[in-house]
């Protein structure tokens, strides 16, 4: 078996945007959430998929927070990144921005982090390259995903007490 080479947080970030159209919004023209979930989950994915050079699976959404309306016509802008790895899974982190498009100003609208499972060629979890922190920020966001998938282990104890 071929030894994985580990990977920068850089060379699987994925930044893109979307415009936010009367379609995307209620009746108060700001975002659905579950519209903004939704570019959230694919965006992350799309991070997890570089990452490990294979298909990934949702394993789980350990935080959405929605912070401030995205208003029809604003850019939603996505920022994901792996902000830590295990055996098989990885956590990514996704900062969500508005953006006004005539003034430019922006403002974080929604966070959010989530898990991913790389998937082999036998349809089973496989093995995925380990994350390299460069920056004391990387290495940071490193220590509290480390955190916060303990909790997660944790929780998903519980999961058959339903």
């Amino acid at each position: 078996m071929e030894k994985l080479q580990p990977k920068h947080q850089r060379e699987s970030a994925v930044d893109t945007r979307y415009y936010l159209l009367p379609r995307d919004a209620n009746a108060y023209g700001t975002a659905f959430g579950g519209f903004i979930m939704s570019i959230i989950d694919g965006t992350a994915a799309m991070a997890a998929s570089r990452h490990c050079n294979r298909p990934v699976v949702t394993a789980s959404i350990d935080s959405l927070s929605f912070c401030e309306p995205i208003r029809v016509s604003d850019h939603v802008v996505l920022d994901a990144r792996v902000t830590f790895t295990g055996r098989t899974s990885m956590e990514i982190s996704v900062i969500v921005k508005k953006e006004n498009p005539i003034t430019h100003e922006s403002a974080i609208a929604t966070t959010a982090h989530l898990s991913f499972v790389a998937i082999g060629e036998n349809g089973k979890p496989c093995e995925i390259p380990q994350l390299l922190c460069d920056t004391d920020e990387e290495k940071k966001l490193f220590e509290i995903a480390k955190q916060r998938v303990a909790a997660r282990k944790a929780l998903r104890s519980t999961c058959s007490d339903f």
